[in-house]
């Protein structure tokens, strides 16, 4: 006789529930991850792409050409394996022999974030176009700094105008995260491949999977509305 469904995704002792729920946290907490340093990089690439340098600009094309070019699953596996491959080779030198691979988890934060950095490049370059450039020299004619101009006044109406585009590239990168699944990552995808397995309950389990990745996005996505909304008053005032 076949285990209910309804056992099976609970919390007893033949229930995945637990380690479901815990591997939907893990895929939260990559998805941050990847984002935030998706988000460095894309402040970084929008400042090298907006700079009077032409080499500059140049290194900033260059990296959201390659890494919104390429395949997110093969930059996972380039970051993996290659980081694997150069690890291996290093100890090797070391004297210890064998194979060395890189954390799942650090290797997928920063492929990802890599790849989320190029779309929030241009997110955030597109923002800063559209800014007043009035208001900008109005800050430099009341003699503020650099900093206290990107801060004050460059950064939040940046961030306002971005904030749209953000919360789609948000959405991409907490699916993306499912892409760890290959490397070994027990995140939400590979644990529900597991206990898809090993109870022969595919559709329940992938079903759920998609259903807790829903949840988490339209969270999340509740979160990003009512912070633009709340920008947005603020602006109007």
């Amino acid at each position: 006789m076949s285990t209910p469904a309804f056992t099976l995704i609970g919390f007893g002792p033949e229930g995945w529930g637990k380690l479901l729920l815990l591997a939907a946290g893990l895929t939260l907490v990559a998805a941050v991850c990847s984002f935030a340093l998706g988000s460095l990089l894309g402040a970084a690439g929008a400042a090298l792409k907006l700079a009077s340098s032409r080499s500059l600009r140049g290194i900033g094309t260059f990296y959201t050409t390659v890494f919104r070019g390429i395949p997110e699953i093969l930059v996972v596996y380039l970051f993996y394996f290659g980081g694997s491959l150069a690890l291996t080779r290093m100890m090797h030198l070391a004297g210890f022999p064998g194979f060395f691979s890189l954390p799942s988890f650090i290797i997928g934060v920063v492929a990802i974030g890599l790849v989320s950095g190029a779309y929030q490049t241009e997110a955030y370059r597109s923002a800063y176009l559209r800014l007043e450039r009035g208001q900008i020299e109005a800050g430099k004619a009341c003699g503020m700094s650099r900093f206290v101009l990107l801060w004050r006044v460059i950064a939040p109406q940046t961030l306002r105008f971005a904030l749209p585009a953000l919360g789609n590239i948000w959405q991409s990168v907490l699916k993306e995260t499912a892409l760890l699944s290959i490397i070994g990552l027990v995140e939400l995808l590979r644990q529900s491949t597991i206990a898809s397995g090993a109870t022969r309950q595919p559709l329940l389990f992938y079903g759920v999977a998609a259903l807790l990745y829903l949840v988490m996005g339209q969270v999340t996505a509740l979160g990003i509305r009512t912070v633009e909304k709340r920008l947005a008053r603020c602006w109007g005032r």
